[in-house]
């Protein structure tokens, strides 16, 4: 019994609105997930820090602290998959969220099936990243597969790094994985579909926007001219692709 409790992931619902809390700790608990509360800002980061929660579902409107406050002061502290839940339609409070270190977003009204799919998705990812962190090296040559370079951009794979003309460029972990997919096929224009799906995790539930708004915020940071981007070019109508000059 004790070894089925260890692999029971634990997530953190924070949101001032009792009924919405209700039915998510309804629906996740009936998947299997154990939930812990929070109806205010400083109580889910007290929370958070002291029982370490697998992910959280954070509101951003919430009372005593902020959402997009909260989300930074947790991951200031540890890393841990932040979904961020909105009312807002607003790309702004988006774009915020993911910056401050959010994995992900969903706007209420949202559907329950939706959100459990982000819920597993994001879990599912965070396990991948976590056990290739703590796997040995026991191959020497496997340094040569440790870096992408494309033209003037540079992975680093085992250092979660990214230079661009020979400057580090500090990404979020989500913005490098869709570098690093990009740029593994460089000159192949990806879909955004194929993008939600592979990086991700999600087959029929992502919101194509949340891809969109990843690449502007990687052309900010990898770009000269965010106008008329060399590195990471749009398909019109179809997706996206690392240029390789």
């Amino acid at each position: 019994m004790e070894d089925f409790e260890k692999d029971v992931k634990t997530i953190l619902i924070v949101d001032d609105e009792q009924p919405i809390i209700d039915i998510l700790v309804y629906n996740l608990k009936k998947e299997g997930y154990r939930t812990i509360e929070a109806n205010d800002g400083v109580t889910a980061v007290n929370m958070a820090l002291e029982q370490k929660p697998d992910l959280i579902l954070l509101d951003i409107m919430l009372p005593k602290l902020d959402g997009l406050s909260v989300c930074k002061r947790i991951k200031n502290s540890y890393n841990v998959p932040i979904l961020m839940l909105t009312a807002k339609d607003g790309e702004i409070d988006k774009i915020l969220g993911l910056e401050l270190g959010a994995d992900d977003y969903i706007t209420k009204p949202f559907s329950v099936r939706e959100l459990v799919a982000r819920v597993k998705a994001n879990l599912r990812k965070a396990d991948v990243v976590a056990n290739n962190q703590f796997v040995e090296p026991n191959i020497q040559d496997k340094k040569k597969d440790s870096k992408i370079v494309v033209g003037d951009l540079e992975l680093d794979l085992d250092k979660f790094e990214v230079k661009v003309r020979g400057e580090i460029i500090d990404l979020t972990l989500r913005e490098f994985e869709v570098l690093k997919f990009l740029a593994s096929q460089p000159e192949q224009v990806v879909t955004r579909e194929t993008l939600l799906e592979k990086v991700w995790g999600y087959e029929y539930y992502g919101d194509i926007r949340t891809v969109d708004v990843t690449v502007r915020r990687i052309r900010e940071k990898i770009e000269q001219d965010t106008s008329a981007p060399k590195i990471l070019i749009t398909k019109r109508g179809v997706g996206y692709y690392i240029a390789s000059r």
